[in-house]
């Protein structure tokens, strides 16, 4: 299971997250449980109505964004 320590949450992840009501619950949710797809740099999930933007970074999981799926 992914925790808050393995997350690097980015400072634009951080203001999409407050302003889309978004918790860091949700975002390891989304890792775990949602669609994977990969990007040209990291990968895009896809949970229920959110997405969550990341990177693997050896052992570590940035994340660049959060938003509302529309």
């Amino acid at each position: 299971m992914i925790t808050e320590k393995d997350l690097e949450i980015t400072h634009h992840a951080r203001e999409k997250m407050l302003v889309e009501g978004r918790s860091v619950i949700h975002v390891c949710m989304a890792h775990e449980r949602g669609s994977k797809f990969s990007q040209t740099d990291g990968y895009l999930s896809v949970y229920m109505y959110f997405s969550v933007a990341y990177k693997k970074i050896g052992d570590k999981y940035r994340i660049k964004t959060v938003y509302i799926n529309k």
